[in-house]
């Protein structure tokens, strides 16, 4: 494939903005995203609010949502290397219309129980890993090697615009209405995503095949090596799984904690999740200008420090919701800003870093090793629930997010400098794909 460091090999213009097949990628992604974050809150509130679950089934729940991510990274990571990304996007958005349509659906009939809560958090997880690690290889299959961190920051910011309004509807949605057209509204997201991101025009660069192409093993073998063998890649995939095995300990009692031991409506809990959006905004624009000013490196640590360290304050808190809802609220802003610093800085990492035709299995292959225990984390949060409470659980799960930034200082990430050099004698880094995303 052409190296998309050669700006004669792509005809995008010079302005990102210009580029209309870069605006249609990032509605598309806008729309999923909006429609994915909402379902985040709603399946979890419906188990909650409506079933009346106790811990141990809402963190089974969570799990069976996250799943997908250890079971299909590294196979979804070689396919999408071998065909069109947008293919692959518009094919997955509409089965995941198609799943919500069915619950929402089965919901109006009277029959949208656990059973069918775990059958549509794993199908949505199933495909929600599809979309995520094709349109991390579009991006850089349509804008060149120079406006990555530009298109990157775009695309986050987006995300964190879905999380401005996908958990606030979601929880409006559970409250206020009913859960079929809770979960209805997460299809219609998704329809729109399809339609923006089907007019992409532009014909991707794909690797050539060959009579007989490497068998789905042999990539996802390559796609290990070149992960394992760089010592800020290995790193980053260690810190991300200790922190997303912490963080979906913390989500699991953190949406029970709300409710339960802060007494706050779905409303409410999803106006205090929604806060993390505007905050992830802030980290998506101070992204574009930071790493050049203090050094990828000092971003990294940094950010993540702030942004797991806060959350400590949140099982501190007692009071009426007057009280307790501000809190929240900055507590998840400043999260937000620190995760989307990290998650933007890191992704033009290993992008930079990453060959045109590896970018689908390096990032399948981190986010397999980031988030590939994040369905035990989300069982351990309910048990520490159900164990040891919830504020004492929530206390221990937020702790142990701190292992992350710890685990970046002590590595050649935190080392990085103001530039990134497309290769860096074996210790290119890359960025989790997943591993420090927008909440």
């Amino acid at each position: 494939m052409p190296s998309a460091a050669s700006a004669s090999d792509r005809s995008v213009p010079s302005s990102l903005w210009r580029n209309a097949d870069f605006r249609r990628l990032w509605l598309g992604q806008t729309a999923s995203q909006l429609g994915e974050h909402a379902g985040l809150v709603v399946l979890p509130l419906i188990a909650v609010l409506t079933l009346d679950v106790g811990a141990g089934p809402l963190g089974a729940l969570r799990a069976v949502g996250q799943a997908p991510v250890l079971l299909l990274s590294l196979f979804v990571g070689a396919w999408v290397d071998r065909w069109r990304t947008r293919r692959v996007m518009v094919l997955v958005d509409v089965c995941r219309a198609l799943v919500l349509g069915a619950a929402a659906l089965v919901g109006v009939l009277g029959g949208l129980d656990m059973p069918a809560l775990f059958a549509v958090a794993f199908a949505i997880g199933a495909l929600s890993v599809f979309f995520d690690v094709a349109y991390q290889a579009s991006v850089v299959r349509l804008v060149r090697r120079d406006e990555l961190v530009r298109g990157n920051s775009a695309l986050e910011g987006s995300r964190s615009a879905a999380q401005i309004g996908g958990p606030a509807l979601g929880g409006a949605l559970v409250s206020l209405l009913s859960a079929p057209i809770a979960v209805a509204a997460g299809a219609l997201f998704f329809v729109l995503s399809f339609v923006s991101i089907r007019g992409i025009r532009r014909c991707e660069s794909i690797p050539e095949r060959t009579e007989r192409p490497p068998s789905v093993w042999r990539q996802i073998l390559d796609g290990l090596r070149f992960v394992a063998g760089d010592a800020s890649l290995r790193t980053v995939c260690l810190a991300s799984a200790v922190f997303q095995f912490a963080f979906a300990a913390v989500m699991t009692v953190y949406l029970l904690f709300l409710p339960r031991e802060l007494h706050l409506s779905g409303t409410a809990v999803g106006l205090t999740l929604a806060a993390t959006g505007p905050g992830a905004l802030l980290g998506s624009v101070l992204a574009a200008g930071l790493p050049n000013r203090f050094g990828y490196g000092t971003v990294l640590v940094s950010a993540a420090v702030l942004g797991d360290g806060v959350f400590l304050l949140a099982p501190a808190l007692h009071g009426s919701p007057s009280v307790t809802v501000p809190a929240l609220v900055a507590i998840n802003f400043v999260f937000g800003a620190g995760g989307q610093l990290v998650s933007v800085a890191a992704m033009a990492v290993r992008q930079t870093a990453t060959p045109d035709g590896m970018q689908g299995r390096a990032a399948a292959t981190i986010t397999f090793v980031g988030m590939g225990l994040t369905p035990l984390g989300s069982l351990l949060g309910g048990f520490l629930a159900e164990e040891w409470g919830l504020r004492t659980g929530l206390l221990v799960s937020a702790a142990g997010m701190m292992l992350s930034p710890a685990v970046m200082a002590l590595s050649p990430l935190a080392r990085l400098g103001r530039t990134l050099p497309a290769e860096l004698d074996g210790s290119a880094p890359g960025a989790p794909a997943a591993g420090r995303p927008a909440r």
